[in-house]
């Protein structure tokens, strides 16, 4: 029987304590934008939070079942989560209902700016440096082995997590949130049109696996240009 080493057990944890928060902001982001621009339904489910519970209640197999067996089988994490809103209220206000979608990825762009700082400072601080081949689990590594080993695998884990959600979920097809974001190129017309047009299950279904896909092709470029502003003194 094969034993899981602790150093995979241990990269488990960083990937799901990652991944747990990062989804997390991204819900409440969605909630407070939808709240302040006038429609409570997540408030009252609980969405504004940073508390995980209300969130995994509402998505028990998107934030736990899936995200722990796909780091299993796969060695990074994918899972989901939803925020509840109004149709109604979306349907009279497809602006506000727009920058409600806007609001989870730039919630998950935030927390990459965030990771990204972090690292510099500790690379500027001699605890980091950029490691010799680039993963999603390593962007930056301790310069000496021991106490940073850690914070530099949680924080590489950050920027590339949340990179992935950032640009994944912007991609504008339904249900991901650049499909919500869409109406603030319509008119009011057009927009009552195109969120009729993403609510039908099926081009739901036929938007996942286009943007399954097709985000290696997009993602992979943006990664690079990621990496290259992250540590600019490695390219020019």
């Amino acid at each position: 029987m094969q034993t899981v080493s602790m150093s995979t057990l241990t990269n488990g944890f960083l990937w799901y304590f990652a991944f747990l928060f990062s989804t997390v902001v991204h819900e409440a982001a969605h909630a407070f934008i939808a709240k302040e621009l006038g429609d409570s339904t997540a408030y009252h489910g609980g969405q504004v939070s940073l508390n995980p519970r209300p969130h995994i209640k509402r998505e028990f197999i998107g934030m736990v079942v899936v995200p722990i067996l796909s780091f299993v089988m796969g060695g990074w994490m994918f899972g989901w989560a939803s925020t509840p809103y109004d149709p109604a209220w979306a349907r009279r206000y497809p602006r506000r209902s727009a920058w409600m979608s806007l609001a989870g990825p730039m919630a998950n762009f935030g927390l990459v700016l965030l990771a990204g700082s972090l690292i510099k400072a500790g690379q500027l601080a001699r605890v980091f440096q950029p490691p010799d081949r680039f993963t999603f689990s390593q962007i930056a590594m301790a310069a000496d082995p021991g106490f940073f080993t850690i914070p530099a695998a949680l924080l590489s884990i950050f920027f590339s997590l949340n990179l992935i959600l950032f640009v994944f979920n912007l991609i504008p097809v339904p249900p991901l949130d650049g499909s919500g974001a869409v109406p603030l190129l319509l008119n009011d017309r057009r927009a009552h049109a195109f969120q009729d047009f993403i609510r039908r299950p099926l081009f739901m279904i036929i938007g996942i696996l286009l943007a399954w896909k097709f985000f290696g092709y997009i993602f992979g470029p943006v990664f690079r240009l990621a990496i290259t502003l992250l540590y600019p003194e490695l390219y020019f």
